[in-house]
């Protein structure tokens, strides 16, 4: 067999099983970075200096004059209305942020709902912060499914959660939850899926202060 016969050009079915390769690899990174977003747990978040003291429940806390305040958060809901998070200033706020796309978002949802429905006469006002869905649709029907009555702010590029100062959220646990005391500064943090009742215990300190 001659050098010419042996130098054969590369056919299409040599080329199509390497471009399947590479987008396997792609498909997988996508994945693998969906899935560190949308945890069940978390012992720490951020980075940089923080007064949170984790407790045994995996909830963190911060006392009272040592506590950062929350950053500017307004904008569009997700129902289509505005929102902006210091009209609720004098009020404990429960601050939920939630992807429709997030297993554990949805295991707790219904949890939120119902503490919000039981605390809102004693001054606590639930808010959520819906994440990194590609539609709004996919939002609406979450929290048509699961009965939220709560607002929920829409920022579907994660912008607003840039906006909080290192160390006091974690950008790569959601769901994530923060309790504001009334003076509109972080007074508690959970990293994790919540229960009702580590949901009442997370907002019960807060709530009793003077």
């Amino acid at each position: 067999m001659s050098a010419a016969s042996r130098a054969l050009p590369r056919s299409p079915a040599r080329v199509r099983p390497r471009r399947a390769v590479l987008t396997t690899a792609a498909g997988g990174a996508v994945a693998a970075l969906l899935l560190s977003a949308c945890t069940s747990g978390g012992a720490s978040g951020g980075g940089g200096d923080t007064n949170f003291v984790m407790g045994k429940d995996g909830i963190s806390t911060v006392a009272q004059g040592k506590r950062d305040a929350v950053p500017d958060l307004s904008g569009r809901t997700v129902a289509g209305g505005q929102l902006d998070l210091k009209s609720y200033q004098g009020k404990v706020v429960v601050l939920n942020v939630w992807g429709s796309w997030c297993s554990p978002c949805r295991a707790e949802a219904p949890n939120f709902e119902k503490v919000s429905t039981d605390l809102k006469g004693q001054g606590v006002q639930f808010v959520g912060i819906n994440t990194l869905d590609t539609s709004n649709k996919n939002a609406l029907a979450f929290e048509k499914q699961q009965g939220i009555t709560y607002p929920s702010l829409s920022d579907p590029k994660g912008k607003l959660l840039l906006r909080f100062k290192k160390g006091t959220l974690s950008l790569q646990a959601i769901p994530s939850t923060l309790v504001i005391d009334r003076k509109g500064k972080i007074a508690a943090r959970s990293l994790a899926a919540l229960s009702e009742d580590k949901l009442r215990k997370m907002i019960a300190p807060v709530l009793a202060e003077k």
